[in-house]
C-alpha cells in the first residue's frame, strides 16, 4: 500500500503557469481591444467609410479578387471622381456602395448604417432614402412608358408621398437640373443629355445623402457629357448631396477637387486640385499609404528602374528613398546617391 505524499511547499515558481496564461490573454485581450478601436476609429465622422474592404468572386471554381483590402473615406459634401481600368474594382466598390453587393470581408458605412449587417428590408430602405444612382445606361434609370415628370415623382410615390408633395418635388428639379421642357416627354422623346439628367433628378428625389453615378457621360459626346456632369455640380452645390461619381471621362476627373484612383482593388493615387469646383486649378497626385504601410508604386516609375520582387529603403530626414535591389543602388559611400553599375 503506497502511503499518501505530503502536500509540497509552495515555491517561487508556484502558479507562474496560471499567472503566464493570464497575462497572456491580457496581452491577446488588449490587442483584440485596440484593433477593434482602430477599425472603430477609422472614418469616424465621415459618410462614406470602407475599412479594409474585401470582394472576392468565385466562377467555375477560380477565385477573383475584385477588393483586396481597399480603403476610401469620403467626407459629406464631397464631389469626388473614381477612375480605375477596367477589372480595377471600381465598379465592384459602386455596388457595394448602392447596397446591390456585399463584401466578402472588412466593413462599410454610409451615412452612418454598417451596409455590411443589413437585412433585407433595411437594404431597401437605404436604397430608397439614403443613397440615390445613375447608371450609364438609361433603360437603368427610367421607365420608358412614363414621362420625365411622372420617373421623377416615382420614387416619391413608393416612399408614400402625396401626390401634391411628388408633383412639386418632381418640379423643381426638372427644373433645377434645366430639363424642365421635358416634364411631359417619354425617354424615346428625349435626347440622350436630357435622359442623364432627368435621371439625376430621379435619383435625387427622394433627397439622399450619397448620389453615386457609374459612366453617366460614357456614352455621351464631350459638349453633353459637359452638361450633365453640369447637372452633378448643380446637385452637389445647390442640394448639399454628395456625389461620387466612376469615369474614364479625364475631362470629367479634372473637374472635380479630388480624384481617386483604383488598381488591383486598392486605392492607389488620389489627386487633390485647389482652387474652386469646376476649375482646372493646381492638380497634385499622391501615391496613397495604407494603414498597414502599404504603398503601390506606379509601373511606369518600377519597369523604367528595373525594380521587382525587392527594393531598398533609406530613410532621409524629410523623405524615404526607394531604390531597385541590385548593386550600385543606393552609393554605401554616400547614402542617397544612385550609381548605375558602372559605377556613373
Amino acid at each position: 500500500m503506497t502511503e499518501p505524499q505530503p502536500p509540497r511547499a509552495a515555491g517561487p515558481l508556484a502558479g507562474a503557469g496560471r499567472l503566464g496564461a493570464a497575462t497572456d490573454q491580457s496581452t491577446f485581450s488588449a490587442l483584440t481591444a485596440g484593433a477593434v478601436r482602430a477599425h472603430a476609429d477609422y472614418g469616424a465622422g465621415a459618410l462614406i467609410a470602407c475599412d479594409r474592404l474585401v470582394r472576392i468572386y468565385t466562377a467555375e471554381g477560380v477565385e477573383v479578387q475584385a477588393l483586396q483590402g481597399l480603403d476610401l473615406v469620403v467626407e459629406a459634401g464631397e464631389l469626388t471622381a473614381l477612375v480605375g481600368t477596367s477589372g480595377s474594382g471600381k465598379s465592384t466598390l459602386v455596388n457595394i456602395l448602392a447596397a446591390l453587393d456585399t463584401p466578402t470581408a472588412g466593413a462599410v458605412r454610409v451615412a452612418g448604417r454598417d451596409l455590411a449587417s443589413m437585412s433585407s428590408r433595411q437594404r431597401l430602405d437605404y436604397r430608397r432614402s439614403v443613397v440615390g444612382f445613375v447608371w450609364q445606361q438609361t433603360a437603368r434609370n427610367l421607365l420608358p412608358y412614363l414621362t420625365a415628370a411622372q420617373n421623377a415623382e416615382l420614387p416619391l410615390r413608393l416612399a408614400g408621398a402625396g401626390r401634391s408633395a411628388r408633383r412639386k418635388r418632381a418640379a423643381e428639379l426638372l427644373d433645377l437640373l434645366g430639363v424642365a421642357h421635358c416634364a411631359g416627354r417619354r425617354p424615346d422623346q428625349m435626347s440622350g443629355g436630357e435622359q442623364q439628367r432627368v435621371s439625376i433628378g430621379v435619383a435625387l428625389a427622394n433627397s439622399p445623402s450619397v448620389l453615386l453615378a457609374d459612366e453617366p457621360t460614357g456614352e455621351l459626346d464631350s459638349a453633353t457629357a459637359a452638361s450633365v456632369f453640369g447637372a452633378l455640380q448643380t446637385a452637389n452645390n445647390e442640394l448639399g448631396v454628395t456625389v461620387l461619381v466612376v469615369t474614364h471621362d479625364p475631362a470629367v476627373s479634372s473637374m472635380v477637387r479630388r480624384t481617386i484612383a483604383i488598381r488591383d482593388g486598392r486605392t492607389a493615387t488620389e489627386t487633390l486640385r485647389h482652387g474652386a469646383a469646376g476649375t482646372p486649378g493646381h492638380a497634385v497626385e499622391y501615391a496613397v499609404l495604407d494603414r498597414a504601410g502599404r504603398l503601390q508604386l506606379p509601373r511606369e516609375m518600377t519597369e523604367t528602374l528595373g525594380m521587382r520582387d525587392r527594393v531598398r529603403l533609406e530613410a532621409e530626414p524629410d523623405h524615404i528613398g526607394i531604390w531597385p535591389d541590385r548593386p550600385g543602388y543606393p552609393s554605401t559611400a554616400q547614402p542617397g546617391i544612385y550609381h548605375d553599375e558602372d559605377g556613373d
